[in-house]
């Protein structure tokens, strides 16, 4: 048992009976490299991240190996989910160096914490042209023994590389309607319109992107970017990246048409499609988006909800196949014999045919994932070649409502046959760790989809883990630590996407259920962001000016697999000057958007959230106050309105809860609706008809 024993990280965890002596990120760990004078392997990754898994099998649990590397190595085991600002800097540095990155991310530092030498996964023998693990480490030792000096003028440069980079910031304002219209282009540019989302293999639900194309169809009419928004929805929920028994979607698919996923099943993934596919529905009416939304919103309480009452991060990958062994995707995938074990000759062949099932197989050794949309499957790319896990990610006529299907009754019983046959197979490993960013993403999530679908246990489930978040990672002055796990914080401070996306949640709590003490939490939040990560012209740090110093500081602007911090809290502190008034919290929104103007034209694949909130600053947003019942037609209404990034406030007339319903009296005696923007409000309505066309119905 090695020093990771009392990690509160499950990934730290799985190491903790390596043979391998691991640290934790700690100053101990670089105390001890100066005092032997060996250099430090830093070695990052994730609970659910499938090559991780496969290095720390095939090098980490060897005793030969970890008797090297415990002799010539101080070894530093990360969590990059707990401690995403480490990641992020050297991610950064492999990047540049390598011209590519992923996890398990492997780097070697000095005991200045100066990066040297970097690599991803490294296998056990040479391998398609990779030296083994062994032999970099010994090539590694030899450098440090032979040649220190040019390591440590390695180290040197790269650290002042890293040091020397600035952003470009823009500087020249706020997004405007040209700067949208050409990032728009941008999108129709990369759009696949075979087979929906953008660019090809790997592909990764767009999210962000996604609900900036919804917000500019609500602004604008562009029926172009609603048909994008709509017909990549519809391609992943009948493709293999949705699990069509369960529902949840997979991190990615390792192909362009959908078809295999790579199984692990990601907490942000789930919380930001749950709210595209329900913010879809509100669009468009559509049956699919509706099914998708609450099926994935039932998947996150069922799979991932935490005794505690938060959520857990993922599932992973790999599971026990039907030999006992440990492989990739063994949870979700099947074959035609497995089909009709299950449902007997008729109804098995009936599903073979319905989810693309073939003898063939569209994964691993005939087998299949299930599918809707039985076209052109994708093959599995070669198992044989290393790889790592990386998140560095028209009109086409999908019609997204099909025709009354005369199958139906028939759909819902294979597909309850087969998802209790699944649930005997041994199940997914689950990371219990909860994240204070991305279960803000699920409370925003859960409160939207529980609301616009008559669903209050959703709501009850997402103020449920708002709740764990006030009380466990949040401290009296407004500061989160960034995870904790049974009920225990960590001992990681917040960066900025925590306070972003909790204070996204938080928002989103208020509007839906009339509490104002969501809002004055994400005023706390939101505080913290102005004065701990704020630097000079608008621009925004990853973490606070008081965290522990790192060879960078962090900075990143542009969305990876979930909104960047930045742009996540520009749309809050947008959110939150439109519910107060706030003209500080405004001006920070405006200036953290100037980095859109700039970015947004050229990648607007990257910068998705930021263009969606650029969208709420063109539209005003809206200020919706109404004076009536939580829950009532006018509340549900203003819920339901389409205007970019609108807030909502609802409680009694005379009640404190909310600035916007200061002095907002009832009309008649009937519960009565506010809508301003730009400063300038409409006359008070009773009508929830004349609401839906004053927001954008």
């Amino acid at each position: 048992m090695n020093r990771l024993a009392n990690a509160t990280s499950p990934y730290l965890q799985q190491h903790a009976e390596n043979p391998v002596d691991w640290w934790p990120w700690s100053p101990g760990a670089f105390e001890e490299a100066k005092r032997r004078d060996v250099p430090v392997l830093l070695s990052v990754g994730y609970a659910s991240c499938h090559w991780c898994h496969v290095m720390a099998h095939e090098s980490f649990e060897d005793e030969a190996l970890a008797t090297y590397l415990n002799e010539h190595f101080v070894p530093v085991k990360v969590d990059r989910e707990e401690r995403p600002d480490v990641d992020a800097v050297y991610m950064e540095a492999v990047q540049a160096a390598t011209g590519q990155g992923g996890w398990p991310m492997t780097v070697f530092l000095t005991a200045e914490a100066e990066p040297f030498y970097f690599g991803t996964y490294f296998p056990p023998e040479p391998r398609h042209g990779m030296a083994s693990f062994r032999q970099v480490l010994e090539g590694v030792t030899a450098a440090w023994t032979d040649r220190r000096g040019e390591v440590a003028e390695v180290a040197g440069h790269i650290v002042a590389d890293l040091a020397g980079r600035s952003l470009a910031h823009g500087g020249q304002g706020v997004p405007d309607e040209s700067d949208l219209g050409r990032a728009l282009l941008g999108l129709t540019r990369d759009y696949d319109d075979t087979h929906g989302g953008f660019g090809g293999a790997p592909k990764f639900p767009p999210s962000m992107a996604i609900e900036f194309l919804l917000r500019h169809h609500a602004r604008t009419g562009s029926e172009g970017a609603l048909q994008m928004a709509a017909d990549s929805c519809a391609a992943m929920a009948m493709g293999g990246i949705y699990d069509q028994l369960g529902g949840g979607f997979a991190r990615y698919a390792v192909d362009r048409e959908w078809t295999v996923p790579h199984f692990e099943k990601m907490l942000y993934d789930n919380a930001l499609l749950c709210r595209v596919y329900a913010h879809l529905w509100r669009s468009t009416g559509s049956d699919l988006a509706r099914r998708v939304a609450l099926e994935t919103a039932d998947f996150l309480v069922r799979e991932l909800r935490t005794t505690e009452g938060g959520f857990a991060s993922a599932l992973d990958a790999d599971s026990e196949d039907a030999e006992g062994r440990h492989v990739e995707g063994a949870f979700y995938v099947w074959t035609p014999a497995q089909l009709t074990e299950v449902l007997g000759e008729e109804d098995g062949a009936f599903a073979a045919a319905r989810f693309g099932v073939t003898e063939k197989g569209t994964f691993e050794e005939g087998s299949s994932v299930l599918r809707l949309d039985a076209g052109t499957a994708g093959a599995r790319a070669d198992e044989d070649t290393p790889d790592t896990d990386t998140d560095t990610d028209t009109d086409i006529d999908i019609d997204i409502d099909t025709d009354p299907d005369p199958d139906a009754e028939r759909i819902a019983s294979v597909r309850a046959r087969l998802l209790a046959a699944r649930e005997l197979r041994p199940r997914p490993g689950r990371d219990d760790k909860v994240v204070a960013a991305w279960n803000g993403l699920a409370v925003a999530a859960l409160a939207e989809t529980g609301a616009y679908f008559d669903r209050p246990d959703l709501v009850e489930r997402a103020t449920e883990a708002a709740d764990l978040l006030v009380r466990v990672h949040m401290g009296e002055n407004g500061r989160l630590c960034r995870t904790s796990m049974e009920g225990r914080a960590g001992g990681n401070s917040g960066v900025l996407e925590d306070y972003a996306d909790v204070a996204e949640g938080f928002l989103a709590l208020s509007s839906v259920t009339g509490e104002g003490v969501w809002l004055e939490f994400a005023g706390l939040l939101l505080d913290v962001v102005l004065t701990r990560f704020t630097g000079e012209g608008g621009q925004l740090y990853d973490t606070a000016d008081d965290a522990e110093k790192l060879i960078r500081r962090p900075q990143d602007p542009t969305d990876n697999a979930t909104p960047s911090g930045w742009t996540a809290a520009a749309g809050a502190l947008l959110s939150y000057a439109a519910h107060t008034g706030s003209e500080p919290h405004r001006t920070a929104a405006e200036g953290a958007l100037q980095v859109v103007k700039a970015l947004g034209p050229r990648a607007p694949r990257f910068v998705g959230w930021g263009l969606a909130v650029a969208e709420a600053l063109l539209d005003g947003p809206r200020e919706v106050a109404v004076a009536g019942p939580v829950g009532g037609e006018l509340h549900r209404t203003a819920l339901l309105g389409r205007a970019p990034g609108a807030v909502v406030a609802v409680g009694e007339p005379g009640g404190g809860e909310f600035p916007l319903l200061v002095d907002r009296a009832l009309v008649g005696g009937e519960p009565t609706a506010y809508v301003c923007r730009h400063f300038v409000c409409e006359t008070p309505t009773t009508d929830a008809e004349e609401l839906t066309r004053r927001l954008g119905g």
